[in-house]
């Protein structure tokens, strides 16, 4: 299997750490837990979405695209990390933001990505939730389209087939840092939302019968929406590499258990995980995501889960941006 026949462009900050994280395995009591550092990717701060844009970016290129087009929440890591590439590449980015959660707070409307956004030069666009998103993107598209503009338009979360092939990559990189240092990766636990991190991960893993399981912590839809989605995808990206049939559907499991009251509602146990992961390890995850997946990730291996496994990571697929955004689900009003 070979990536190099794909359109690619090179911004990401590539390979990303694999780094031990000594001090949460003690505190948990084990196993051996490390920490794939993809909030290091450098565009925009960092996140998993650089990956994918490597890929999308090309692509767009390739179709002639002056426009981007894509969507997400308010607080979207995707949306941040495109509108950043687009402003490099000298690109308009126009941005739809679905209101998921009906948040009415100043900082969550308009600081941490959403500031960004607007350092970046994006156009940006509030829709109410449940709205059909791929439709307003095909509607702005077509709006563009007849004023003489090229938009390409990328789906929620970088997620499709092209996109997925930067976490494709990323399993095969981190397969090389394994062998390079003699680590046996037993398994690798990431936050999944969109679907495109964990189909890449999976086709990756299982195109090259590495045997190395991954685990999705789900933080929108149930387990059964969450685990077919990502195995359409996983399909369809794994005949994209010439690996058709690769991945089987039951190498394809999330656990939704920690999503809380829903997508952009931090849980009890977010906030914690996201204060541990500082404390412990310095390292700085987001209300949405990483800290939801962080949440999963530190009870089940409380609870024994990955008993008999000697060596757990954690992927970190960036977001701390968003932070600025949640202040007060953290209580930190004072100094105190």
């Amino acid at each position: 299997m070979q990536l190099s026949g794909f359109p690619r462009l090179s911004f990401a900050h590539l390979p990303t750490p694999l780094e031990p994280m000594p001090n949460l395995t003690e505190l948990l009591g084990g196993p051996n837990l490390l920490i794939k550092r993809d909030d290091c990717t450098g565009l925009a701060g960092g996140g998993n979405k650089t990956r994918k844009l490597e890929f999308l970016m090309a692509d767009a290129g390739q179709q002639g695209a002056d426009t981007i087009i894509t969507q997400g929440a308010t607080q979207s890591n995707h949306c941040r990390q495109t509108a950043a590439i687009a402003a490099k590449l000298g690109m308009d980015c126009h941005l739809l933001f679905e209101d998921r959660t009906g948040m009415q707070d100043v900082d969550y409307n308009l600081n941490g990505n959403v500031l960004l956004d607007q350092l970046y030069g994006a156009s940006l666009q509030k829709f109410p939730a449940d709205t059909d998103m791929d439709q307003a993107m095909a509607d702005l598209a077509a709006r563009l389209q007849a004023e003489g503009r090229r938009p390409y338009t990328i789906p929620g979360g970088g997620s499709n087939p092209v996109g997925a092939l930067g976490y494709v990559n990323c399993a095969l990189e981190m397969l090389h840092q394994a062998n390079s240092t003699g680590l046996k990766i037993d398994h690798v636990v990431h936050a999944t939302g969109s679907t495109g991190t964990q189909a890449g991960l999976v086709t990756g893993f299982c195109a090259t019968n590495s045997g190395v399981p991954v685990l999705g912590v789900g933080v929108r839809a149930p387990q059964e929406v969450q685990e077919a989605k990502v195995f359409a995808l996983a399909e369809k990206t794994a005949a994209l590499v010439g690996a058709p049939g690769a991945v089987k559907r039951d190498q394809v499991v999330a656990n939704c258990e920690y999503v809380g009251e829903g997508y952009g509602f931090p849980a009890e146990s977010t906030i914690d995980a996201i204060k541990l992961f500082a404390r412990a390890e310095g390292i700085l995850l987001d209300p949405v995501y990483t800290g939801k997946g962080a949440a999963g990730f530190i009870e089940l291996v409380q609870a024994g889960h990955f008993a008999g496994q000697d060596n757990i990571v954690f992927l970190h697929t960036g977001g701390a941006q968003g932070l600025a955004g949640y202040r007060e689900a953290f209580g930190f009003n004072s100094y105190d």
